[in-house]
C-alpha cells in the first residue's frame, strides 16, 4: 500500500445494559483506536458524562507488575498469546494485594537472610586477605599493627569450655585454631575483627580465657587459618544457595496461581481502559474511535450482533470531517507493509510517525538504506559474517525484545546488501577472488586496476555517489508533491521549495551543473535555457510572500499594509532562494560521504593486507582475522549510521511530516 492505511471514524451509541458485552467484544476484536467523545468538536461532547471504571486501572497495572516481578524469580515469563476475554471476572484487589504481600514478605525474609550471609562472607574474605599479608601467623601476632583491622590473640581456656567458646564465636566472623592441649587446658589461636573486640572479650570472660604467648613453632598455622576461612565461606555460600532454592520453590509451587491472577489482572486492566473511553447519558453509553476502513464491516457486524441491533453507529471519513470535529493530529496512522520490511518500518517510526494520508516512506527507505549501505560496505565475506550475526541475534531476541529482534533483522539486510555489492565490486574479505560484475573498487582505490565505463577512477566513484544523491533527493521531492496533492494543499504544491517550483529549480540546477562539468568547467547552457529554467521559477517565488499576506488579510482584516511589508516580501524571497540554492547543493554533496566511507573501507582492508604480507605466513592469519573483525565492527557501524543519517536529514527533509499518531488499538495483545 502506497499511502498510510485509510481509516474510518465511528461514533457508537449502545444501551447501558449492553455496554459490558460491547466492551468485551471490542477488546476481543482488538481493532478500535479509541478517542473520547468529549475530545470531539461536536454536539455530543456537551450532552454526555465520563464513565468512571469500577476499579482503578493504575492499581491493577501495579498488581500486574508485582506478579511479573515474582514470576521473574524463577524465570517464568507471561504470555499475551493465550488470553481469553471469556475468562474475565471481577478482581478482588484487596485479597490479591494481601496474597502478594504474604508471598513478597516470605521472599524478602529469604533475601534478608541471604544478605546477612553475604555480609559474613565478605568479612571472612577480608580476614583471609589480611592474613595473606603475613608471612606466617607468628609474624602477625608480633606486629599488632594499628593499621590492621584484625585482632590476633593466643591464650588458653579450660578444655571443658572450649566447645562453648567455639559455639559463641560462630556468631562473629572469626577463626579459632586449636594449637595444643596441656593439663586440661586448650591452647587456642583466635583471629577476629578489631571492631568486635568488646563482644569477643565478653565471650573470653565467660569461657575463662587466659592470655598467653605461644613460643612454639607457628609454621603451618597460616594454612590452617586460610583453610578454616574457606570452609566457613563455602558453608555460608551453600546456605545462600539453599535460601535461593527455597525462594524459587515457593514461587514454583504458586506459579499456576500467579499466572491465573496475572491473566485476570490483564483482562481487567484492558476492560478498565476501554471503559475509561466510554461516555454516558441517562440510559445509553457512547464511544468513539478509529478503525482501518477494511475492518469496518467486521466491527459493525460484531457490535450489532452483541447488542441484538440495539445500537446506533455513525461512520465517517476522518479527512472529510477534520475541519468540523476531528483534529488532524488525532487521526491514527498505521504503516502496513510486508513483514519482511519491519526493520525499515522501525527506522521510520524511530524518527517520527508520518502524517495521516501521506505516502508510507517504508519501501523507499528500504531501497535507499539498502543501496547506501552496500555502496559503503561492499564485501561478500564480511557480508556473510553480518548475516550470521543477524541470524544469531534474531534467534536470541525473537521472543524477548522486539526492538533488538528488528535490529538483528536489519543487520541481516545489511549483510545481504554487502554480499550483493561485494559481488558487483569483486571483493571477498578484501581479496579479489572473482572478477567484479560492475567495477573493481579495490583495484581503483589502490591504483592496481583501472575501471571501465562510467566508473574509471576515484572521481568516477565520487560522481556515482552524487548521481545517487540526486536520485534520492529527486524521489523525495516527487513524494512530497504527491503528498501535497493527496492533502489538497495546492498553494504549497506550487509555491513551496519542496513543491513544483522548487523541484523545477532543483532539476534545472542539476542539469546546469552537469552541463558545466561535462564542458570542461568552462561553459554554461545558453541564456534562454537559464532564463526559462532558473529565472522564471525565481520570479514565481517572489509572489509567494504577497499571496500569503493576502490570505492572512482575508482571514484577519485587522492586519494592515505598511511600507515595511514590501521589504519583508523581498527579504523572505531572498532568504528562501538562498535556502534552495545552498540547501539543495549541500544536500546533494552530502552524499559524497557514501564514497568517503567506501574508500575508507577499501583502504583499511588494503592496509591490513599489506601488514599481513610483511609479517610472514604464520602471523598473517591472526592479522587478517583481527583486521576483518575490526573493519566489520567499525566500518559496519559507520556505514549503518551514515545510511540512517542520509535518510533522515537528506531524504526525509524533502517530504516527511512527522505529526502523526501511531495506530494503537486496545486488544488482548496490545502493550
Amino acid at each position: 500500500m502506497m499511502f498510510t492505511t485509510p481509516m474510518k471514524h465511528i461514533i457508537a451509541v449502545v444501551l447501558d445494559h449492553d455496554s459490558d458485552n460491547v466492551a468485551k467484544e471490542l477488546i476481543s476484536q482488538g481493532l478500535l483506536h479509541f478517542m473520547s467523545i468529549r475530545e470531539l468538536h461536536s454536539p455530543w461532547r456537551d450532552k454526555v458524562q465520563d464513565v468512571v471504571p469500577d476499579t482503578s486501572g493504575a492499581r491493577i497495572a501495579e498488581i500486574k507488575k508485582r506478579i511479573e516481578s515474582l514470576l521473574s524469580i524463577t524465570g517464568t515469563s507471561v504470555s499475551k498469546k493465550d488470553l481469553d476475554i471469556e475468562k474475565l471476572k471481577p478482581l478482588d484487589i484487596d485479597r490479591t494485594e494481601k496474597l502478594l504481600d504474604d508471598i513478597s514478605g516470605s521472599i524478602q525474609g529469604y533475601r534478608d537472610r541471604q544478605k546477612q550471609f553475604q555480609q559474613e562472607i565478605l568479612k571472612l574474605r577480608d580476614i583471609k586477605r589480611q592474613v595473606n599479608l603475613f608471612g606466617d601467623i607468628g609474624e602477625g601476632i608480633k606486629i599488632h599493627s594499628a593499621y590492621s583491622f584484625l585482632s590476633i590473640q593466643t591464650g588458653s581456656v579450660p578444655s571443658s569450655k572450649a566447645g562453648d567458646l567455639s559455639l559463641a564465636m560462630k556468631e562473629l566472623p572469626s577463626v579459632i585454631i586449636k594449637l595444643q592441649e596441656i593439663d586440661q587446658h586448650t591452647h587456642l589461636l583466635v583471629i577476629s575483627m578489631k571492631k568486635d573486640d568488646s563482644r569477643v572479650n565478653r565471650i573470653f570472660e565467660q569461657s575463662g580465657w587466659l592470655d598467653m604467648e605461644i613460643t612454639g613453632d607457628m609454621q603451618g598455622v597460616k594454612e590452617d587459618v586460610i583453610g578454616d576461612l574457606d570452609v566457613k565461606c563455602a558453608v555460608l555460600e551453600k546456605e545462600q544457595d539453599d535460601l535461593d532454592k527455597q525462594a524459587k520453590s515457593l514461587i514454583q509451587d504458586r506459579t499456576g496461581e500467579l499466572l491465573d491472577l496475572w491473566e485476570i489482572c490483564r483482562l481487567n486492566e484492558l476492560y478498565s481502559r476501554v471503559k475509561s473511553y466510554f461516555s454516558k447519558t441517562a440510559r445509553t453509553i457512547l464511544f468513539s474511535g478509529f478503525i482501518p476502513a477494511s475492518k469496518q464491516k467486521v466491527l459493525e457486524e460484531s457490535v450489532k450482533k452483541i447488542t441484538a441491533q440495539r445500537c446506533y453507529l455513525e461512520w465517517s471519513n476522518p479527512v472529510d470531517r477534520v475541519k468540523e470535529n476531528i483534529p488532524s493530529s488525532e487521526i491514527p496512522v498505521e504503516l502496513k507493509n510486508p513483514k519482511i520490511l519491519s526493520p525499515f518500518r522501525m527506522l521510520v517510526q524511530n524518527y517520527a510517525i508520518p502524517e495521516y494520508g501521506s505516502i508510507d516512506p517504508t519501501p523507499f527507505v528500504a531501497v535507499a538504506y539498502f543501496c547506501m549501505f552496500g555502496l559503503m560496505f561492499g564485501d561478500v565475506g564480511q557480508g556473510i559474517i553480518l548475516v550470521l550475526c543477524g541470524i544469531i541475534g534474531s534467534l536470541i531476541y525473537k521472543s524477548k525484545d522486539k526492538g533488538l529482534f528488528e535490529l538483528s533483522q536489519l543487520i541481516i539486510w545489511c549483510g545481504i546488501s554487502a554480499i550483493i555489492f561485494g559481488i558487483l565490486f569483486g571483493s571477498y574479505f578484501g581479496v579479489a577472488l572473482f572478477k567484479p560484475v560492475w567495477f573493481n573498487y579495490h583495484g581503483i582505490i589502490t591504483e592496481h586496476a583501472r575501471g571501465t565505463g562510467f566508473v574509471k577512477d576515484v572521481y568516477g566513484i565520487l560522481a556515482l555517489t552524487i548521481y545517487f544523491g540526486i536520485l534520492v533527493i529527486g524521489v523525495g521531492l516527487i513524494i512530497n508533491c504527491i503528498n501535497l496533492v493527496a492533502k489538497r494543499r495546492w498553494f504549497s504544491l506550487f509555491m513551496d521549495k519542496g513543491g513544483l517550483v522548487g523541484t523545477w529549480m532543483y532539476g534545472a540546477g542539476v542539469y546546469t551543473g552537469w552541463y558545466f562539468a561535462t564542458h570542461g568547467y568552462k561553459e554554461l547552457p545558453n541564456g534562454y535555457f537559464l532564463l526559462f529554467a532558473l529565472g522564471l521559477p525565481t520570479f514565481f517565488f517572489f509572489f509567494k510572500a504577497p499571496i500569503k499576506f493576502i490570505k492572512r488579510k482575508i482571514h484577519d482584516p485587522s492586519i494592515s499594509f505598511t511600507p515595511l511589508v514590501p521589504v519583508d516580501f523581498f527579504i523572505e524571497w531572498f532568504v528562501e532562494l538562498m535556502e534552495i540554492v545552498g540547501g539543495y547543493l549541500a544536500n546533494t554533496l552530502s552524499f559524497m560521504r557514501v564514497a568517503g566511507l567506501g574508500i575508507a573501507h577499501v583502504s583499511l582492508m588494503f592496509a591490513f593486507m599489506k601488514m599481513a604480507e610483511s609479517a610472514g605466513t604464520i602471523a598473517a592469519i591472526p592479522i587478517l582475522i583481527f583486521g576483518n573483525g575490526l573493519v566489520i565492527f567499525l566500518e559496519g557501524l559507520s556505514a549503518g549510521i551514515q545510511s540512517l543519517r542520509l535518510n533522515y536529514y537528506e531524504f526525509f527533509s524533502k517530504y516527511f511530516t512527522g505529526t502523526g499518531k501511531a495506530y494503537s488499538p486496545v486488544s488482548l495483545h496490545s502493550d
